[in-house]
């Protein structure tokens, strides 16, 4: 990265947050639609990777009742 684009990112960092996503916004618009990557197509990889991962049994499945539990016990 440039030092100018490091300089640049060091500024708009320091935006409020609501002006970033504005900011993120017409930057995401600028872009072409095909620069942009295919989000869904690589969540449904990711999807069918984490299925066959529990049907080979390499990863155990945990009740959302016991994460949610874990996390209100977190949280205090």
């Amino acid at each position: 990265m440039s030092t100018k684009m490091e300089s640049l990112l060091v500024e708009l960092l320091g935006l409020p947050a609501s002006s970033r996503a504005t900011l993120a916004k017409q930057l995401l618009a600028s872009l072409e639609e095909d620069e942009l990557p295919d989000v869904q197509s690589r969540w449904m990889e990711v999807a069918k990777r984490r299925i066959a991962e529990i049907n080979e049994g390499k990863v155990e499945c945990i009740p959302a009742e016991e994460v949610f539990r874990e996390l209100r016990e977190e949280l205090g």
